[in-house]
């Protein structure tokens, strides 16, 4: 249970694109709570992947990947009158700052 609440708070906080330095910063934090519920030290140098199929889970970034693809087909379903996919299809006017 403990897993689910801790991977479901980072994973609905990130539904937009994030930086590389954050995805290896929330990687980084995944795989020391992964550590910590299989009791396994750092120091033992037991493969990340193994311990991730020990508990059933995937890579973060992936899970990430596939909520950000999952919201994408949500709003490419919607109404063309939903103010959601008028945002999507709006364009700015003028150049970058």
């Amino acid at each position: 249970m403990l897993a689910i609440c801790l991977r479901s708070n980072h994973i609905c906080q990130c539904l937009w694109p994030i930086r590389k330095e954050n995805e290896v910063t929330l990687h980084r934090a995944e795989m020391r709570n992964v550590r910590f519920m299989c009791g396994v030290k750092l120091q033992d140098r037991v493969p990340s992947k193994g311990l991730r199929e020990r508990l059933g889970f995937y890579d973060i970034i992936l899970v990430l990947h596939q909520n950000r693809l999952r919201w994408y087909g949500r709003v490419l379903r919607k109404e063309d009158n939903d103010w959601v996919k008028k945002c999507m299809e709006y364009e700015l006017e003028g150049a970058r700052p």
